[in-house]
């Protein structure tokens, strides 16, 4: 039996960095990794405020359901989470477009 490194498993998987699955694959694991972060900075701040899943989805407008899947980092609609982020007093957010620019959404 012969052994791999993590790295070339993933080499032999997906392709050496670079190449377009591998580069598919990196974007779309940074991609949850970034919304799973969102969701984990709803949960700790939801918390911080003493709020269930249920009393910030009053406040929003949406159900209970909905605060879990941003929790849990699913997908959501940008209002919904801009919602979210306003309930739980967030006075300014900018996106940062890389090369493009910066955006002050509210």
């Amino acid at each position: 039996m012969e052994f791999i490194t993590f790295e070339e498993s993933i080499d032999l998987t997906l392709g050496k960095v670079g190449t377009p699955r591998r580069d598919a694959f990196e974007a779309e694991m940074e991609a949850e990794l970034e919304a799973w972060k969102l969701g984990e900075l709803v949960r700790q701040t939801r918390k911080e405020q003493n709020l269930t899943q249920k009393q910030l989805g009053e406040i929003v407008g949406v159900g209970e359901s909905q605060i879990s899947k941003i929790e849990s980092g699913k997908a959501s609609t940008f209002t919904t989470i801009s919602r979210v982020f306003k309930a739980l007093g967030a006075s300014s957010a900018v996106l940062d477009l890389g090369k493009i620019g910066r955006v002050a959404l509210w």
